[in-house]
């Protein structure tokens, strides 16, 4: 189902509201500013919000799911705090419940982006190159 317009304009400013919050006010060390808010989808009625993260970094696949973990955890515990900085800054009758989920889909791109090279497909200016020479 299409994204309202309604809805689309309160996903961008709960997520413009929790970035901001995440660069100056969330005292959390597992919340460092390698967090990034990706989307944010509201439902049609305004009770839930998702809020769709990605955990910038680098290391091990395992190094980084952990990171993913302690991150989910720790905006689990501050989830009371970011809906009320939330209501504060947009006015709304019912501020939305907040859902945060990991966002897969640079880790997604990557792996297709992988396959796709490994398939030694030639582009059409590699073979203008090659039929000019």
């Amino acid at each position: 189902m299409a994204k309202g317009y309604r809805q689309g304009r309160l996903g961008e400013e709960i997520r413009r509201v929790i970035s901001d919050l995440l660069i100056r006010g969330l005292k959390d060390p597992r919340l460092s500013p390698m967090v990034s808010i990706t989307d944010v989808e509201v439902t049609s009625d305004g009770s839930y919000a998702t809020c769709y993260f990605t955990v910038l970094g680098m290391g091990s696949d395992e190094e980084k799911e952990t990171q993913i973990q302690e991150t989910l955890e720790a905006f689990g515990r501050a989830k009371g705090f970011i809906r009320n900085e939330i209501s504060h800054s947009i006015k709304l009758r019912h501020t939305p419940e907040l859902i945060f989920k990991v966002d897969r889909s640079m880790e997604y791109g990557r792996h297709i982006s992988g396959i796709i090279d490994s398939l030694d497909i030639k582009h059409d200016e590699e073979e203008e190159t090659e039929n000019e020479e």
